[in-house]
């Protein structure tokens, strides 16, 4: 790819995401035989499977990739997807000899985090939330420079939630203390948000819920709610029931398949009396930081 190309490439990716939009980058990776596309050439997709940009093949490939990458979009999950170009029945249809291998990578901008409330479980979920590369907005009358330096807005005159905005691509945590738990959940829920977790006991989520059932909202929008929100760490402290938040918002973000387990349980290497042994899969998952 010449520099003008990269450029090129480059600034459309940009003016995708800054709009909130996400799209698929797919790069041919490997080729044999006949194909019409070099290794290196590149496309952007977008959520509708239509060619943004560039060119990885045309004709039955070009399709094929288009709906490969609304797949990987709604997954959220990189994937290399073989195209036989000789197999009419089984491939793309196109009988030029030979196959090509095409990696897509799901661009998307930052997710979103949206804290309504202030104290400290709200002021360290929105630092751990910033430290991951969330949007992060706090919505609260408290809500300083001071109490969230990291946070990117802070929304301090809107008392009954009026200017609440969310979407599929945001995570919503209400930690009113109480204060405003009802009007805020009826303002997000009626948004369909990506996560919305409630920090509250029990008993209060009990009340607040069955309070908004008997108001009219329905009992499978009610169910989209976790409370108490968070995942099952033992969490105590402030601090750990932030953690405990950030935790179940991001499994869900990247998709995460168990109810909270430790990895070692999951996909650990395993210590038995006859050794050292690896599971089945890769460990990629399960390597520690470095």
């Amino acid at each position: 790819m010449g520099a003008a190309s990269a450029t090129e490439l480059v600034g459309i990716l940009d003016a995708r995401l800054r709009a909130g939009e996400s799209v698929v980058l797919a790069t041919v990776v490997r080729i044999e035989g006949s194909a019409s596309a070099k290794p290196g050439a590149k496309a952007i997709i977008d959520a509708q499977g239509r060619l943004v940009w560039g060119w990885v093949g045309g004709g039955c490939a070009e399709s094929a990739v288009r709906d490969a990458a609304r797949e990987v979009l709604a997954e959220r999950r990189p994937r290399v997807i073989r195209l036989d170009l000789d197999d009419e029945v089984l491939g793309v249809g196109m009988p030029c000899g030979g196959y090509m291998e095409i990696y897509l990578e799901a661009m998307t901008h930052d997710p979103k985090l949206l804290v309504l409330g202030h104290g400290r479980i709200a002021e360290t979920l929105a630092a751990i939330g910033s430290s991951l590369g969330f949007h992060v907005t706090v919505n609260d009358p408290l809500a300083t420079a001071e109490s969230f330096p990291s946070a990117n807005l802070r929304i301090t005159e809107d008392p009954d939630y009026a200017k609440v905005e969310c979407d599929a691509d945001t995570y919503v945590v209400i930690a009113t203390q109480h204060k405003g738990d009802y009007e805020a959940l009826q303002r997000v829920l009626r948004q369909r948000p990506a996560y919305v977790g409630l920090v509250a006991s029990r008993k209060r989520s009990a009340l607040v819920l069955e309070r908004l059932h008997e108001d009219g909202t329905p009992l499978d929008t009610l169910r989209r709610v976790a409370a108490p929100a968070g995942l099952d760490l033992g969490a105590e402290t402030p601090q750990e029931i932030a953690l405990a938040i950030a935790a179940e918002i991001v499994q869900l973000w990247r998709g995460g398949t168990t109810t909270g387990a430790r990895l070692a349980a999951v996909k650990g290497v395993r210590i038995t009396d006859a050794g050292v042994e690896v599971p089945e899969g890769p460990l990629e998952s399960a390597k520690c930081p470095t």
